[in-house]
């Protein structure tokens, strides 16, 4: 008799730190769950982003692909349109039952499937209230005054803010009711699953919901991590980003310990939906015979060299968290600090299954044989933008390399003694031949793959230095919903 195939559970948060899990010894934020996960899986402890941004890190786990293949490197890119298969088109074509809940934020097509079967949709800005499945469900309950129901952004994308709805509404909590609602029916069929179950948390604004957002309380927070010299180790995209997110006008200290207790506190009420699915996996039996894999498409600066957001190649932001879970390929409670990237989750999901994907080329390699050292890996790559923008970046056990093109400079970090990447070591002698041999190593790659835009040669390219407008208001970020009413007869101004 033939095995039944796993099904297979994917857990995606949207901007969460490596560095975010009790697992892994941070002795402030509490994530039983995902500890519960690591305890019978294996922790990746050096997993990094293909792209530290949204749209083509997500393009990069959906195809398998570098964004020097997808072609997508930045979130106003479309993803590939010319037929190449997904990951999901594997496993639906392979017979399984595969289901997305949550945010997808799929290019130029929002409600695109790129193979799923079924979605039920939750993305943080959409046309029109109709065309998404949470804000239904949401306004339906009592709640049509809601015009920002993943928190206010804009001016307020760092302001941390409880929610504007209770716990049992959050969008946090659908993406874990749904998936026990698509996992309990699935429970007693012979066909196989995948489920992508995708939540926007911790992405900002931080909005937890009430009790949820006390949890963590300010004052006992950690302040972020400001090395000596920190505007030393920015780049162009670090000081354009604090413009439009609002943050280069100066720093409160206690703003920034209430900023990691909302974002810590999101990710706690991430890790109770994490338990619950787990328990009904457990409830139903399924959770031996399911491959569990929980990740995130990039990190956070959350203040650390007095920056936020994400677009950067520090490992606040180019890291993510990365469990795998499954009896006899993931299990005892190992960690593995080798590298290794969310393109490496398609051929893991896909030896597991029996899958084929054979076009486009993976670049990833299974996730088992990076655990027992079998890869033969020596690096893994991560790309920002293109030519004049672009950041392009490799990092080994040993070494993290990086070039910012807006800044024509390089980046050199040891990750062995100076894991916190607190000195640039790109321009000591003593460390010449190791930044030669990262910078070959990734003009190489990114050669055979064709990328040559930002080539010149064996060398990088030059491009005109980027500068951040002097005027302190140009630039800002505004992001309001195209469909909420937010003009008031008789208040609001011409202008506005």
């Amino acid at each position: 008799m033939t095995p039944r195939r796993p099904n297979v559970l994917l857990i995606f948060t949207d901007q969460q730190r490596f560095d975010t899990l009790g697992a892994i010894n941070n002795p402030v934020i509490r994530t039983p769950s995902l500890d519960r996960l690591a305890r019978s899986g294996v922790v990746f402890t050096s997993a990094y982003t293909p792209s530290p941004v949204c749209v083509p890190a997500r393009c990069s786990l959906t195809y398998g692909q570098y964004p020097y293949r997808t072609g997508c490197y930045d979130n106003r890119d479309p993803m590939p349109e010319d037929g190449r298969r997904s990951l999901v088109d594997a496993l639906t074509e392979a017979g399984y039952r595969t289901h997305g809940i949550g945010k997808c934020h799929f290019t130029p097509d929002s409600h695109a499937r790129r193979g799923f079967q079924t979605r039920e949709r939750q993305e943080e800005l959409v046309a029109t209230p109709d065309n998404d499945d949470y804000l239904r469900f949401l306004h339906a309950r009592g709640f049509p005054h809601v015009c920002d129901p993943h928190g206010i952004r804009g001016e307020m994308y760092y302001i941390p803010q409880p929610a504007q709805m209770p716990a049992e509404l959050h969008p946090t909590q659908w993406i874990g009711d749904r998936s026990l609602a698509f996992i309990e029916e699935r429970a007693d069929e012979a066909q196989p699953w995948f489920l992508f179950a995708s939540f926007v948390h911790p992405h900002p604004p931080f909005a937890p919901p009430n009790p949820w957002h006390k949890l963590y309380r300010a004052p006992l927070m950690p302040l972020p991590k400001v090395p000596p010299d920190c505007d030393a180790l920015l780049t162009h995209i670090n000081r354009r980003q604090n413009r439009y997110k609002y943050r280069d006008q100066g720093l409160d200290q206690n703003l920034l310990r209430t900023l990691k207790a909302y974002y810590y506190a999101c990710i706690s009420f991430v890790d109770y939906q994490v338990g619950r699915i787990l328990d009904v996996l457990e409830k139903t039996g399924q959770i031996d015979h399911t491959l569990i894999l929980f990740t995130a498409d990039h990190g956070e600066h959350l203040g650390d060299y007095n920056c936020f957001g994400k677009r950067s190649m520090h490992d606040s932001c180019a890291r993510v968290p990365l469990i795998a879970r499954m009896p006899g390929r993931f299990e005892g409670g190992r960690v593995c600090d080798r590298p290794a990237s969310l393109v490496d989750v398609a051929p893991t999901v896909l030896t597991a299954c029996g899958g084929e994907m054979p076009s486009p080329r993976l670049d990833g390699v299974d996730l088992a044989d990076v655990a027992s050292g079998a890869a033969g890996r020596a690096a893994v790559f991560s790309q920002f933008q293109r030519e004049g923008q672009a950041i392009y970046t490799a990092v080994t056990a040993r070494w993290k390399y990086a070039y910012s093109a807006a800044d024509d400079r390089e980046f050199l970090f040891d990750r062995v003694e100076d894991p916190q990447e607190t000195r640039n070591r790109a321009g000591l002698l003593f460390c010449r031949d190791a930044l030669a041999g990262m910078r070959q190593m990734l003009i190489t790659e990114l050669r055979a793959a064709g990328e040559t835009a930002g080539l010149d040669g064996e060398r990088w390219k030059g491009f005109p230095r980027e500068e951040v407008p002097a005027d302190p208001d140009s630039g800002l970020l505004v992001q309001d919903h195209r469909w909420a009413e937010t003009r008031i007869p008789g208040y609001t101004l011409p202008c506005q």
